[in-house]
């Protein structure tokens, strides 16, 4: 069974990130909204190593305290090929919720739909789901889905921000309603749910539950 553990939502946002642990007590975070100094806290009270940062998008509110942990750990940071350069330049999203300038970070590692990452015995698989952005993804392992800003609890990410398509959205929505079997749902945004529950109530996935 994956160890995943929940921190306090962050950034102006209320944006979630999650600590997934390896056997070897090292971890991946997943997002890194805001606030370092409480992120490597809570990593020290679970008596965890960061090694990586797995980012299911690149928006101020999801990458926000990437370049201090990179500075405080040496971690390594994964994004996908066409959220990229969202880290390396002013986030015009951030300029909309009146968050000025975030330090920018030049050092990730791109990768694509189907790669796997890996952490000791963990293994990632990429979902690419864009939508919200053009390189939003989901991380799956196991039976966990970390679905970033593309699913939440009974709704979905906006897709009215520069980068994002309603079209391409719903077209990421029937492939997230495709997968097989039930998942624990861990959104970057409100709180956790199941794939099977949101198959049945939300309405931006029950409307596939037609065809």
């Amino acid at each position: 069974m994956v160890r995943v553990y929940k921190l306090a939502p962050l950034s102006v946002c209320d944006t979630n990130s999650y600590l997934v642990a390896s056997s070897e007590n090292n971890c991946a975070l997943i997002d890194a909204p805001d606030d370092a100094e409480y992120i490597l806290d809570q990593i020290g009270l679970y008596g965890l190593t960061l090694k990586k940062i797995f980012l299911t998008h690149g928006h101020f509110d999801h990458v926000g305290a990437v370049a201090d942990l990179y500075d405080e750990t040496g971690c390594e940071v994964y994004i996908h090929e066409k959220d990229l350069s969202k880290l390396a330049k002013d986030d015009a999203v951030a300029r909309l919720f009146g968050v000025g300038k975030i330090r920018r970070f030049s050092y990730a590692k791109p990768f694509g739909d189907n790669d796997i990452l890996t952490l000791d015995e963990l293994e990632f698989d990429v979902l690419h789901t864009p939508g919200h952005t053009s390189g939003s993804v989901c991380f799956l392992i196991e039976d966990c889905m970390f679905s970033g800003d593309t699913l939440f609890y009974r709704s979905i990410g906006r897709t009215d921000m520069p980068d994002g398509d309603p079209v391409i959205m719903k077209q990421s929505l029937k492939k997230i309603y495709d997968l097989g079997g039930d998942l624990k749902v861990y959104p970057g945004h409100l709180s956790t749910t199941t794939l099977d529950a949101e198959r049945h109530y939300n309405p931006y996935l029950s409307y596939f539950g037609d065809f």
